[in-house]
């Protein structure tokens, strides 16, 4: 899968760019980057599988028919969260042998960290159900799975059809920086965009993850693609999750379609009954709480 190398920029103060960072990596870390050189044909990117086995056996099918190798899959972090199935989830993103950049989900675990890192606002309903789902999978994971997610990159870059392109997961300044398709340009994708090209040279694509939503915007000649998840809705009203398959016409958002009924009912017998079992059906989320305010029902 390449070899993931660590990039030279230990965070001691000494640099510009350490206090831009400093919100998303502990002081002391050393930020791991992969690059894996060229890349020919289709890419099929997602992000969040999110604990949800059924929607991640579904991708790995959507690949096969597809046509697509392993090798040009490539997750954007949080293979576990939400749902029921982490142990089980992992075991089969790393049997799968896709490319995975760490999410802060990822990067907690492997710390036995006390909680997502999110940066839910205190009190709030994110903040309160996370702890449900969070707890599930710190118990359910091994020292072996731990050491995977302590090992993956923070950020990926590759070449592919002459363009240089940068995988992370939340932001380059803050792992679990929330960016949404109306977030501002200069204070939010420049500003990172910007962050990120210091650390992997200069890109013209930024494949993300973390806020749950499948979008592209266009920021300084610069495409910012974010696949969305395919472990949760897109608080949508339909139970189908997001993908998304980059050829030579551009990046093409896909539904996709699983059993999230089997996946609704292992969230249930696992006692996982905060509300996010009922948005594998509903396809509504739980809470918006995290959501700009233009981007939640109704205005």
């Amino acid at each position: 899968m390449g070899e993931a190398v660590s990039i030279g920029l230990v965070f001691q103060g000494a640099h510009r760019l350490m206090g831009a960072l400093a919100s998303a990596f502990k002081e002391g870390t050393v930020l791991r980057l992969q690059d894996l050189g060229e890349l020919g044909g289709e890419l099929l990117v997602f992000g969040g599988p999110y604990s949800n086995l059924q929607a991640t056996r579904a991708l790995m099918a959507e690949a096969r028919t597809r046509g697509i190798p392993a090798s040009n899959c490539i997750c954007t972090g949080d293979v576990v969260a939400y749902c029921a199935d982490a142990v089980a989830s992992i075991a089969a993103i790393r049997d799968f042998g896709c490319r995975v950049v760490a999410g802060n989900c990822e990067k907690q675990l492997a710390e036995g960290a006390a909680d997502c890192g999110c940066g839910f606002e205190v009190g709030t309903t994110c903040d309160v159900l996370s702890a449900g789902w969070y707890g599930h999978a710190n118990t359910q994971i091994g020292g072996q799975d731990r050491a995977w997610m302590a090992d993956l990159p923070d950020v990926i870059r590759f070449t592919w059809q002459g363009q240089r392109v940068a995988v992370l997961h939340g932001g380059a300044t803050n792992v679990a920086r929330f960016l949404w398709p109306v977030s501002p340009e200069e204070a939010g994708f420049a500003e990172e965009i910007r962050a990120l090209e210091s650390l992997s040279g200069p890109v013209d694509i930024v494949l993300a993850g973390h806020c749950g939503i499948a979008f592209a915007r266009e920021v300084d000649g610069r495409r910012w693609i974010n696949a969305g998840v395919i472990g949760m809705p897109p608080h949508d009203g339909r139970a189908e999750t997001r993908f998304a398959i980059l050829s030579g016409s551009g990046a093409v958002f896909h539904r996709l379609g699983y059993d999230h009924q089997a996946a609704r009912a292992a969230m249930v017998q696992a006692g996982l009954t905060q509300g996010y079992q009922d948005s594998l059906q509903t396809g509504v989320w739980p809470s918006e709480d995290v959501l700009p305010k233009e981007m939640r029902r109704g205005g």
